[in-house]
Parts: structure tokens; C-alpha cells; sequence
């Protein structure tokens, strides 16, 4: 009877063990405390994670980091925190921050922040808004894109041209690159297949997508119609681009597309094609002078009931803020690091591929963080967009309609 009486405490002792973290769930067996991250970077990209994850492993014994891949890892925070699992930090495209942040789904981090000093002046000012929410601060920049005007560099040799600074030198060259066989486009100038970059259109004219205080929108303005009636001459009078030419594959990894807006993320693929040998520099200017460019990229954040925040903070101090690692990452990756000590490194102000992205990051902005600007521009405006591309509206009609839209969305994300 004693013999079954000590068993079962035995059995209740190692229950408890685990319960209370103690168990194998919780540390590995050199003792390190398991932490669990989350992300939508998928295929080739858990391979680059899992190597910058490991040199963060091997820099220290007291945790293990373990990247788990989460489609809708957005929605999936929610559905945890309403009781299913929860990681201990994301990687997420930094604008769902806002949202979720309004949501109470994400961790203040202002508090981590000052207690460790750590300098935000250090990252792209642009990249410390974007992961803001009612002037606190809920994440960590962490990697930064913008389009730039790739080039084809044998395209342009043979056209005996330079690549543009302006939108008149964009259309000189676009003609001047463009070959058509009777009906038929066999080499594009300019791709002119994504109309959602009319945001750095419009900053490129000197206008912008919102009033000063967020609650309209502005494109329906001079600057507006004068981006789509550049639009119209490259395409209708200059015909240096027709819709479709792409046909769902990469015209100018084929040859056949002499310049076009791309970022980063393009560079190694495009290093892989044989026989192309490509050039980037910053978008053009406008009529008058204006420089425009988008940025956009990923940053990390906790969860307001992660379990292992001190953990989970550590990992993005590492991350982020030693400009070694950023570098490294970048080396991996082929993404520019928001943090400007790495990013102003010269291996990438030096490198033919990568300057251009770091020239641009001076004056690219990021989209509106107010409540519905998203489906402004996807529900509102560019559906209106593709219509004018395909000829079935005006510019002018096209614009009034969004705008009308556009306004009401706003409206109902602010109640």
C-alpha cells in the first residue's frame, strides 16, 4: 500500500511539474526556455529565418526560439487570445499593427523601451509610425522596402539612352525602348501593370491620398488627373505598354519589359535569369519637382497574453537594434534593414542593387494608419483605376466616384 501511495505522488509531482512550466513543453533539455515564433513567411523563407533564428540561439543558453509558419497569423492571434495558443512574438507586415494594437491584441512595448534605452531615432522615422497607435509604441521596425525603377540595362544600351529622373525623360526612354510588330507589342518601354502604385503617383504630381488630418480623401484633385492623364499618354499615345502584355508571367525577367517599379524582394530571382542584366535607381521626379515612393515591410511584435515576453523581447532587441544582425539578415534575405546604422552599411550604399533602395528610403513614405484606409484604396480606388485603364470610364468619373466612396469608408472608421 505504501509502495502505490508514494507512486501516486510521484505521478501528482510530475503533473504539477509540468503545469507550472516545467515540464519538456516549456524548456529543452539543456534547460533553455522554448519560444515560440510567428510568421506567414513560407517555402524559401522559413529556411532564411530558421538561419538567423539559430545564430540568436547560439548567441545565448537561456532560450530556444522555434518559428512556427501561420497563414492569417492576423486572425489567428485573435482566435488564441480568445482561448487557443498564443506565440510569443510575429513577424507581421507592419501595417496590421494599428489595427491590432486598437483591437488590445499587442503589447506596449513603450515601457521595455525606455528601461533598456533603446534609441527609436535609429530606425527609419517612417517605420516607427507605422507600428504606432495613439502616440504609443507596439512594435519594432524590422525590415523596410520601397519601389525603385528597375532597368534593363541591354535594352536601354541598345536604345542608346540613360535611365530617367523625370516623368518626361520616363516617357523619352519608354519610347524609345518600345518595339511593336504591326498590332502586335513585342517590347514594352514601361510596365504599367500595377495602378495600386498610384499612391506614389500622386505624391510624384505634389498631391496626396488624404486631407492633412486623415478624415477625406485628396486624389480627386489637379494632382490626381494629372496622374492619370500621364497615365493615358504612356499608354494611348506613347503606347509604350499594353494591358496584358505580362499574361500572369514576368515580362521583364523574359526580356521583353525594359523598365519597370519593383522592390526588394525581386532582386533574387532576377539575379538567378540568365542573361539579364539589370540596373535600379530611384523613382523619377514629377513635372515639378516632387519625389514620391512607397515603403512597406515587416516588424515584430508581442502579444498582450504571451506567456514569455521577457523572451520575446530580448529575441527583437537582438534583432533589430544590433546593426551586425541586420546586415546579416539582409545578406540572407535580400531585404533592407530599418535600422539606418545597417541600412547606411556599405554593403548596401556601395552595391549597385541595393543604393537605390537606400536613396529612396530618404523621402518613401508610408500609407495612411487611420481605420479603413486599406479598403479606401482596394474597394474604393483602384477598382475605379482599372477601369479607366481598360477605357471604360474617364478620369475625371473616376476619380468623383472613389472619392465618394472613399470618404464614406473613412466616415464609418471613425465611429
Amino acid at each position: 500500500m505504501k509502495k502505490v501511495v508514494k507512486g501516486l505522488i510521484m505521478v501528482g509531482a510530475a503533473v504539477l511539474l509540468s503545469a507550472c512550466g516545467g515540464g519538456s513543453d516549456n524548456t529543452d533539455d539543456s534547460g533553455a526556455k522554448n519560444i515560440t515564433f510567428w510568421g506567414s513567411w513560407s517555402g524559401d523563407q522559413v529556411a532564411q529565418l530558421n538561419e538567423l533564428i539559430g545564430q540568436y540561439n547560439e548567441s545565448q543558453d537561456h532560450y530556444k526560439v522555434t518559428y512556427k509558419v501561420q497563414d492569417n497569423v492576423e486572425e489567428k492571434l485573435l482566435t488564441g487570445m480568445a482561448g487557443g495558443e498564443i506565440p510569443d512574438v510575429i513577424l507581421w507586415d507592419r501595417v496590421n499593427t494599428s489595427m491590432y494594437a486598437q483591437k488590445d491584441a499587442l503589447l506596449d512595448l513603450d515601457e521595455l523601451i525606455s528601461q533598456d534605452d533603446i534609441d527609436m531615432s535609429t530606425f527609419y522615422e517612417e517605420t516607427v509610425k507605422e507600428m504606432q497607435y495613439e502616440g504609443k509604441q507596439y512594435g519594432i521596425p524590422l525590415l523596410v522596402d520601397n519601389r525603385s525603377l528597375f532597368y534593363n540595362k541591354t535594352l536601354l544600351d541598345e536604345a542608346g539612352v540613360e535611365p530617367p529622373t523625370t516623368w518626361d525623360e520616363l516617357i523619352d526612354v519608354a519610347e524609345k525602348t518600345t518595339k511593336w510588330e504591326g498590332n502586335k507589342l513585342v517590347q514594352a518601354g514601361f510596365s504599367m501593370d500595377d495602378v495600386g502604385l498610384f499612391n506614389m503617383w500622386i505624391q510624384q504630381a505634389g498631391g496626396s491620398m488624404l486631407n492633412d488630418d486623415y478624415t477625406e480623401t485628396a486624389f480627386n484633385s489637379e494632382q490626381g488627373l494629372e496622374v492619370l492623364n500621364f497615365w493615358d499618354q504612356l499608354m494611348n499615345e506613347s503606347k509604350v505598354y499594353q494591358q496584358g502584355f505580362n499574361d500572369g508571367s514576368d515580362a521583364f525577367a523574359a526580356g521583353k519589359v525594359a523598365m519597370m517599379y519593383n522592390g526588394p524582394w525581386a532582386l533574387s530571382d532576377y539575379d538567378k535569369v540568365d542573361g539579364l542584366e539589370y540596373g535600379i535607381v530611384p523613382p523619377v521626379t514629377g513635372p515639378n519637382g516632387d519625389k514620391g515612393a512607397l515603403t512597406g515591410g515587416f516588424g515584430l511584435v508581442i502579444p498582450k497574453t504571451a506567456k514569455n515576453q521577457d523572451a520575446a523581447w530580448d529575441f527583437i532587441k537582438w534583432w533589430t537594434t544590433n546593426p551586425d544582425v541586420g546586415i546579416e539578415f539582409a545578406k540572407i534575405s535580400t531585404w533592407l534593414p530599418a535600422n539606418m546604422e545597417a541600412a547606411q552599411d556599405p554593403y548596401f550604399t556601395e552595391n549597385d542593387q541595393y543604393k537605390a533602395f537606400v536613396e529612396t528610403m530618404e523621402f518613401a513614405k508610408i500609407r495612411p494608419t487611420v481605420p479603413g484606409y486599406s479598403d479606401v484604396e482596394s474597394l474604393a480606388l483602384i477598382p475605379q483605376l482599372e477601369n479607366v485603364m481598360a477605357g471604360k470610364t474617364t478620369p475625371e468619373k473616376a476619380l468623383e466616384t472613389a472619392q465618394t466612396q472613399g470618404n464614406k469608408i473613412l466616415e464609418e472608421g471613425a465611429e
